[in-house]
């Protein structure tokens, strides 16, 4: 079943409230999608674990985060938004608080920490698909500045928490799972300002502000149109390709380039933080040069800034192509829903969206798991030829779509040329 965006105004009671505890929310979600590659080394270390091994927190992390994606329609009709504020955090103090505490490998180890780890993804699958079908509901173009402030604080997160997580390591020398007590206590202040902020939002509330009844929204035929399976591959390639980039990168800069924990860790923080500002920066380019030719600019760029940091052997250099990485790759998820909505009929829209990203979700497990897989054979440096490869293939897919950039200027030529008629007819 699929979440529909409910109709709200933007002026209705504790509105700046429910606003600033989601932008909460998707910061404390940005801290803990960016944490695995940050520790990941340390993990390793602490278990004695290989490449392989610790590859499967790449696996745990998605599967829990699409059974939060599926059960969020059921939890808001029998619960509401209350419900999705009290039960997301819960799985995320659940998640970080065991990881804290019982991290000894004779407590369970590293099988309880995938454990918790889906555990506390399920929290944030519930949590992403909620606020933002909460702010799809605005209306207007609130939608679209809410959205991308919410998207804006989770890149802050993202940015900000390896940065935090390696100056933990490095200076205050501080053990791996110290971080997951700041993880902790983030958790904990963000479930206590969402359940106040969505105390009155219950189930009642949700369905008395449907346009409609709930029903399960699966239009027939979705799967017939050949462009939603090149749409699913190309989300398979570039999700997968972004959590590869961000669990593997800490851990490319320590072996391959020798770098610091410190700097390996802002290496993280810079690609996270270039995509913010590539999404940030790009979309006016975007809207001048259209969404086909733009975004496979971009994906040019950012094949050749992979080229530079597999080529030049310089710690800094890297940390500064990866940075150039990320800024190229910021819009490529949104140029992608952009191209689902244009290629397929609007009444398919949501089901298609929701089809494609879960499908960038299992890329998301998949690639960063076969990258780990191909590091323990053939050695950390797979890594450059590894994403190379991803982002041509992404780009090739991306070529495979229709120019829908020439399509609409082909509509709003005949339009014009039609209202035109209609005029001198008149």
């Amino acid at each position: 079943m699929i979440l529909r965006a409910v109709p709200h105004r933007a002026q209705d009671h504790g509105f700046l409230f429910k606003f600033s505890a989601t932008l909460l929310s998707f910061f404390v979600m940005g801290l803990i999608i960016s944490t695995p590659g940050v520790i990941l080394p340390h993990l390793e270390a602490y278990f004695h674990l290989n490449d392989i091994q610790a590859s499967l927190i790449f696996l745990a992390g998605p599967v829990g985060y699409l059974v939060g994606a599926r059960l969020n329609a059921p939890i808001h009709r029998r619960l509401g938004q209350r419900g999705i504020a009290t039960i997301a955090p819960i799985c995320q103090i659940i998640f970080t608080g065991t990881v804290a505490t019982f991290h000894r490998p004779e407590m369970g180890g590293f099988q309880l920490f995938l454990l918790t780890t889906a555990i506390g993804q399920v929290g944030t699958g519930l949590l992403d698909g909620s606020w933002c079908a909460w702010a799809g509901g605005l209306g207007g173009h609130r939608t679209n500045t809410v959205q991308g402030l919410l998207h804006g604080s989770f890149s802050l997160g993202a940015g900000l928490g390896p940065f935090l997580a390696g100056t933990m390591f490095s200076v205050a020398k501080t053990p791996w799972w110290s971080w997951y007590y700041v993880l902790l206590g983030a958790v904990v202040c963000q479930g206590l300002v969402l359940c106040l902020a969505f105390r009155l939002e219950d189930s009642t509330r949700y369905h008395n502000d449907l346009d409609q009844p709930l029903e399960p929204a699966r239009p027939k035929g979705i799967f017939r149109y050949p462009v939603l399976w090149t749409c699913a591959a190309y989300f398979l390639a570039y999700v997968g390709t972004e959590g590869a980039i961000s669990g593997w990168i800490v851990t490319f800069m320590l072996r391959a380039r020798a770098a610091s924990t410190f700097l390996a860790s802002l290496s993280s923080s810079c690609f996270w933080i270039g995509m913010s500002a590539g999404r940030l920066l790009l979309g006016t380019v975007t809207d001048q040069l259209g969404v086909r030719s733009a975004t496979a600019g971009y994906l040019l760029l950012a094949v050749l800034a992979q080229i530079l940091l597999a080529v030049v052997n310089s710690a800094p250099v890297s940390v500064a192509a990866v940075a150039a990485v990320g800024f190229f790759l910021g819009p490529i998820f949104p140029s992608g829903i952009v191209m689902v909505a244009r290629l397929l009929p609007k009444e398919l829209h949501v089901a298609a969206v929701s089809f494609v990203c879960s499908v960038g979700q299992v890329g998301a497990a998949v690639l960063p798991f076969a990258l780990g897989s191909l590091a323990q054979w053939l050695g950390i440096r797979v890594f450059q030829v590894f994403i190379l490869a991803m982002l041509m293939a992404a780009l090739l897919l991306w070529w495979m779509f229709p120019d829908v950039d020439r399509r609409s200027k082909a509509v709003r030529g005949c339009d014009h040329v039609g209202s035109r008629d209609e005029t001198s007819s008149h």
